[in-house]
């Protein structure tokens, strides 16, 4: 078998060799051909069409040093598959080693010490069930089959980030496979300067095997759900949108999403299909306190349908699921933004009107409180001036609609350029954005090329937005 290394060259691997990794490893070893080959190798983003020569599927972080020992010792390129949601698709490499993590989905909660450790397969869904199952969560994302693992080393942000921070700011300690093939703890104590890197670096300084989490009293039940406007309000909508989220409570959460609305059951049906713009409530504290201050958001302008009330924070976690299946092609634009200004609030209506599928959709979230009071330089992740994170966030089905509806999403990024603040969500970044890391990172960028020469010279960990040693 022919295998990719990472100068970019190719080796052969004899089938003996191959045998000898395979009975290392617990968990199997798929070669093309085999039977779970295709499946393991597919990703949530359907634009990412590779085929690993190898994918060894862990099950311990045994299985992770082994595969690390065996591709280092062979010189192969490898990718780190945890969740595969990412959209560069990072995930998977052509050729190489691909090491799933994927079948690694331990959580373990101490209630009392409210912690929660995590292995690096894990979902959304399975962290949010386990914590849930005490009334805990942790601040994640909002899409409940998207990764621990990459969500967490790219900053990670969601519905509770407002009230408690970013991800990485709950994160306590890691466990990680090294480049060199070592699993080493982490923390603020123990490798700080590793731990300093893995909390926004990404996957540049090792595979974490296990992450040790904050929990925080959180539901069961929570106040959430939608409020829709028409499209020809967008203007006063978003303006007083704007004006809102500017001096609500921590505890609040409001972003704001246009797109062609979903064949939602409160929306009248002759609204189906037509552009709208639709504002996503999420409330951490007393739900009859968080009624009386969402009920401004409904003079915003003329309301097409409401669907806001009481329910369990693991359902509000995955409603928006259904819009984020896996198998579509998709392609994403973000920036960082300190304020809405009517200039970006023009552009974004400007191209949600001209919007070139029905599931492409532009959100703003809104981050800013407790995400901005940790100090850039406290951990790799620097954005800490973002109070909103927009994504342009494309959608289709065909190939033959690639270049249409990727030129619209990059104009869309080009003209609201002007309006976007320092620094990027490194976990927002398509794979042709290479050249945007060192503008992700901003102040942190110098420190994380000194620590990638530190713990991977040779570049091992490159399937990544990628720092460089040199």
């Amino acid at each position: 078998m022919k295998a990719k290394t990472l100068n970019g060259g190719e080796i052969e691997l004899k089938p003996d060799t191959i045998d000898s990794l395979r009975t290392r490893l617990r968990g199997p070893l798929l070669l093309p051909g085999d039977t779970s080959y295709d499946e393991t190798r597919q990703i949530w983003n359907a634009m990412i069409d590779r085929r690993p020569a190898m994918i060894a599927r862990c099950v311990s972080p045994e299985d992770v040093i082994t595969a690390v020992g065996f591709a280092r010792e062979h010189s192969l390129l490898v990718s780190i598959r945890g969740g595969g949601h990412n959209i560069a698709g990072n995930a998977v490499c052509d050729g190489g080693l691909m090491i799933d993590l994927s079948l690694m989905k331990s959580v373990r909660v101490d209630p009392v010490a409210r912690r929660a450790t995590v292995e690096p397969g894990c979902t959304l869904a399975d962290f949010d069930a386990a914590a849930q199952a005490h009334g805990l969560a942790a601040p994640l994302g909002i899409n409940s089959t998207t990764g621990v693992a990459g969500l967490t080393l790219g900053g990670g942000f969601g519905w509770l980030s407002r009230k408690y921070g970013m991800t990485v700011d709950s994160l306590l300690s890691a466990d990680v496979v090294t480049a060199d093939g070592r699993l080493v703890h982490t923390s603020d104590s123990e490798n700080a300067d590793l731990f300093w890197g893995l909390r926004g670096g990404g996957g540049n300084f090792g595979i974490v095997t296990s992450f040790e989490f904050q929990l925080y009293p959180v539901g069961p039940d929570v106040l959430s759900g939608l409020i829709v406007f028409p499209f020809d309000q967008a203007k006063h909508v978003i303006t007083q949108f704007a004006r809102f989220t500017e001096t609500m409570p921590d505890e609040l959460n409001v972003w704001m999403i246009t797109r062609k609305a979903p064949p939602l059951p409160f929306l009248p049906a002759d609204v189906h299909g037509k552009e709208i713009v639709a504002l996503a409530i999420f409330y951490t504290d007393d739900p009859a306190a968080g009624m009386k201050l969402i009920a401004p958001l409904r003079s915003f302008g003329m309301v097409l349908g409401e669907h806001v009330g009481v329910q369990p924070f693991t359902a509000w976690e995955k409603a928006f699921d259904p819009l984020l299946t896996p198998g579509s092609r998709n392609y994403w634009k973000s920036h960082n933004l300190v304020q809405l200004s009517d200039g970006l609030i023009d552009t974004v209506i400007k191209y949600a009107g001209a919007l070139p599928t029905a599931q492409t959709e532009i959100f703003i979230g809104t981050i800013g409180a407790q995400t901005t009071r940790v100090a850039p330089e406290t951990m790799a992740y620097s954005s800490r001036d973002a109070n909103y994170v927009m994504n342009v966030h494309c959608r289709w089905e065909s190939a033959d609609d690639d270049d249409r509806c990727i030129a619209w999403a990059r104009e869309f990024f080009s003209t609201s350029q002007p309006f976007a603040s320092e620094g990027a969500y490194v976990n927002f970044l398509t794979q042709d954005e290479g050249g945007r890391v060192e503008f992700a990172y901003g102040t942190t960028y110098n420190r994380l090329v000194e620590l990638k020469k530190k713990y991977d010279p040779a570049n091992f960990f490159r399937m990544n937005q990628n720092i460089k040693p040199a």
